[in-house]
């Protein structure tokens, strides 16, 4: 999300998503999320974890607290927010607070977090080393392009002494904000989705939770450094269009998310890669 051409490329690639993955989403239905509040509710989310513990959600909580929740599953960081704001779906579930700060304020939306459910730690994964001392001076580490989780994971990095980041940068860091690269580490940006790809390519990557997971990369025992979950402001939560929030559908779906159920989901399940936020 760096220029726009980063831009226009990974819109075209979420229209292409959305034809899609609406048409072979987990329910097989093309309905789409209305003004009308006893339809099912329509909720986007990453396949995993999100779309996981939504399935887990409608198999056994949703029919017993009358809510009938549909699920489509987007593998890219864009469309989910673009179909909440134009009314594709009711409500989505991938993200986090700075990330949708960040994403309102560049595409004018007017999403709204509802209730926040779990933290995906960011972690550092190699294919070649075994520990941060392995990496060599000069190796190449993948980042995540957008504002957000670039700045993540160089907060990650920096916190663990691989760099140290000039005073003041925050939550819009890039390689530039770097004070200190005693290893003189190379770095390449792709997109959130392409990291855990990449490995085979880089000396290591900084990936998202959600998207090592899909990898088959367990974070809690294969992460070269991890993310601490005190005080992390990386929480992913329910999110709909603002004037939403008080939907019943979506008012039941935000408590069943935060039950004791769900949190045993998480907790057995995912083994500490995955952690409750409530």
């Amino acid at each position: 999300m760096r220029n726009t051409a980063k831009i226009s490329a990974a819109v075209l690639a979420a229209a292409a998503l959305t034809t899609g993955l609406t048409a072979c989403g987990p329910d097989g239905d093309s309905s789409h999320g209305s003004s009308d509040t006893s339809g099912p509710l329509v909720v986007a989310a990453s396949p995993t974890p999100h779309a996981e513990i939504l399935n887990f959600v409608k198999k056994n909580l949703a029919k017993k607290a009358g809510l009938d929740l549909k699920v489509r599953e987007f593998t890219d960081y864009i469309t989910p927010n673009t179909a909440t704001e134009d009314g594709s779906v009711d409500a989505n579930y991938f993200q986090n607070q700075p990330y949708l700060d960040d994403f309102n304020k560049k595409r004018g939306t007017h999403i709204v977090p509802v209730v926040t459910v779990h933290l995906e730690p960011l972690g550092l994964y190699s294919h070649k080393v075994k520990s941060t001392d392995a990496l060599k001076s000069g190796a190449t580490v993948a980042l995540p392009n957008d504002t957000v989780n670039e700045a993540r994971a160089l907060k990650l990095l920096a916190a663990n002494g691989l760099i140290t980041l000039k005073d003041g940068a925050g939550t819009e860091a890039t390689p530039q904000d770097i004070a200190k690269n005693p290893r003189n580490l190379k770095f390449k940006e792709v997109e959130a989705a392409q990291t855990a790809r990449s490995l085979d390519d880089v000396d290591a990557a900084v990936i998202n939770g959600n998207f090592a997971i899909s990898a088959g990369l367990k974070p809690a025992t294969e992460a070269l450094v991890l993310e601490s979950a005190k005080d992390n402001p990386y929480g992913n939560f329910l999110a709909v269009k603002k004037g939403s929030e008080k939907d019943p559908r979506v008012k039941k779906l935000a408590k069943l998310l935060t039950s004791p159920e769900v949190k045993k989901f998480i907790q057995d399940k995912y083994q500490g890669s995955v952690i409750a936020s409530f």
